[in-house]
């Protein structure tokens, strides 16, 4: 462990193996620090963080931070961050409003400069939240999801895997996996077929139900639901159509571009 005298360590925090911390940091009480991480200049971690290993934590990140919520009522709550995430400059990340609840970020996730991630958010694996994006508080979003510069996602939003939100995108709605979502009032733009196509276990074939199912949805004229149930009907329900459906009937506040269920 290699820590400057510069840094303020409370006694209590509890630091791994091999955890470098670079002067001016501040590591409040209550807090956990996994091996291998890196702490740089001015970043600080409050009370209620507990981080995993590998984690580089860039200058004036604040982590832990008390919950913007007006429900909160000063408990000790939790901000729950995984292993080999690059939190960048100026990154925010609230903790949990409640004592039942935790903010989390999972594994590999690339956080980039004045990201604000607000309080009782899941953040999943393998996602890049682009440069002064905003999500809301009791947000979801899945795994190698990507969010561009400057997104706004309102409270409760959740999106799926494999999905990309161009820059300036504002939801207050669920936008579902696999896609390419871009514009002001935010709309469906293509499948996010480019980035598919890296992924190893998903085939040309699969691809194209995907973008089968998609048409149905967005560009066939009628409801969701007749849409939902042709797809059922018309393409092959394979882990990741099923997924796509899965998450649409699970959407309580909506998918985006959608008027009604």
């Amino acid at each position: 462990m290699t820590n400057s005298p510069l840094a303020h360590i409370d006694p209590e925090a509890k630091i791994g193996k091999n955890v470098t911390i670079h002067a001016f940091s501040y590591i409040d009480k209550n807090v956990e620090i996994g091996d291998n991480c890196v702490i740089m200049p001015y970043a600080s971690i409050l009370s209620g963080t507990r981080m995993g290993s590998g984690n580089k934590v860039h200058q004036g990140a604040i982590l832990g931070a008390t919950p913007q919520d007006f429900k909160f009522k000063g408990d000790d709550t939790i901000l729950e961050i995984g292993n080999n995430n690059i939190i960048r400059e100026q990154v925010i990340i609230n903790r949990a409003t409640f004592p039942d609840g935790k903010t989390i970020i999972g594994n590999g996730n690339f956080l980039l400069q004045s990201v604000n991630i607000m309080h009782d958010a899941h953040i999943g694996n393998d996602c890049i939240i682009g440069n002064g994006s905003r999500v809301g508080g009791n947000c979801i979003i899945d795994d190698k999801a990507i969010l561009g510069s400057s997104v706004i996602l309102k409270q409760g939003c959740r999106v799926g895997s494999w999905t990309l939100l161009r820059d300036g995108c504002r939801a207050n709605k669920n936008v579902p996996p696999y896609i390419i979502a871009a514009h002001n009032p935010i709309s469906f733009f293509s499948i996010n077929s480019i980035l598919l196509s890296k992924c190893g276990n998903v085939t040309e074939e699969i691809i194209d139900d995907i973008a089968r199912a998609y048409r149905l949805i967005y560009q066939s004229g009628v409801s969701l639901e007749n849409a939902l149930q042709e797809i059922k009907e018309q393409v092959k329900i394979g882990p990741e159509i099923k997924y796509l459906l899965d998450f649409i009937g699970d959407s309580t506040n909506g998918i985006m571009g959608i008027t009604v269920l």
